[in-house]
């Protein structure tokens, strides 16, 4: 969580307990324990409600599967690339002209009505 490991937090700690000093450092202990209980109350209180929201499909979901700390892009790109089978050999044409070329052998026959939109326009 941000690069804290457990020593930087004791050295944090320790640093505001001088800072706060033995007098308040009590008020400040329960106020950081009232947090906490208060976050896990916060949270106990938003699974009971997806639970009642949701119910009986609640218990089916995979919650690992959607957790973002399981998201690995190249593995997702992996997986998509090895699961697209290659594409058939005779649907693939070879380049004898340009696109530009291509475009202008396209030639009307006389009386023919050029293509039109009606969304485009």
């Amino acid at each position: 969580m941000f690069g804290l490991t457990f020593d930087k937090l004791l050295i944090v700690a320790v640093i505001a307990a001088f800072v706060i000093g033995p007098e308040r450092l009590p008020t400040y202990a329960a106020k950081l324990g009232g947090l906490v209980r208060s976050l896990r109350d916060f949270a106990n209180g938003a699974k009971s409600r997806m639970r009642e929201e949701m119910g009986p499909e609640f218990d089916e979901v995979d919650w690992k599967k959607l957790d973002p700390r399981q998201y690995d892009p190249r593995r997702i790109i992996r997986e998509a690339l090895l699961e697209d089978s290659p594409a058939p050999a005779s649907s693939i044409k070879p380049v004898t002209q340009s696109a530009y070329a291509q475009r202008a052998a396209r030639t009307l026959q006389a009386g023919a009505v050029p293509p039109f939109d009606s969304e485009s326009t």
